[in-house]
């Protein structure tokens, strides 16, 4: 009796096991052909892994970036840059500048010269600009 319910158990097993689907991945590879494309994405903070439209077809890559800066935050230098360590093109524009200055040329904001008084405004929208950016970096060093 109990032979008869293991032979009725197993012929029923054996066409749900025949008609069971292959996954959509495996079937990919059994038929040895590459995706047609493959997403290469790069997430950051909170996004979710976008999901492929058609798994045969399309592969999608995710990569997790946590902090995109190998030294950590507390130990960044953001105070400026001293004279010596600054590259040659720097310091040729301050010294180009300070020559432009002493010779009362065009935009300079010079009394000495025709058209020193030009650059007045220009020089003063540029520390304008340079006093807010430093106000900027001062509120984000200050937790």
């Amino acid at each position: 009796m109990s032979r008869t319910f293991a032979l009725l158990g197993l012929l029923t097993a054996l066409p749900v096991a025949a008609f069971a689907q292959v996954p959509a991945g495996q079937q990919q590879a059994e038929s040895g052909k590459p995706p047609q494309r493959i997403r290469s994405i790069t997430l950051t903070g909170n996004q979710a892994c976008p999901k492929s439209t058609d798994p045969d077809a399309e592969i999608v890559v995710c990569a997790r970036v946590g902090e995109p800066y190998r030294i950590p935050k507390e130990l960044r230098d953001d105070k400026p840059i001293p004279a010596q360590n600054q590259s040659w093109v720097n310091r040729t524009a301050v010294a180009d500048d300070a020559g432009r200055r002493a010779a009362g040329l065009p935009d300079t904001c010079s009394p000495v010269g025709s058209g020193g008084q030009t650059g007045c405004s220009k020089l003063r929208a540029e520390q304008f600009a340079a006093d807010r950016a430093e106000r900027r970096r001062q509120a984000e060093i200050v937790p």
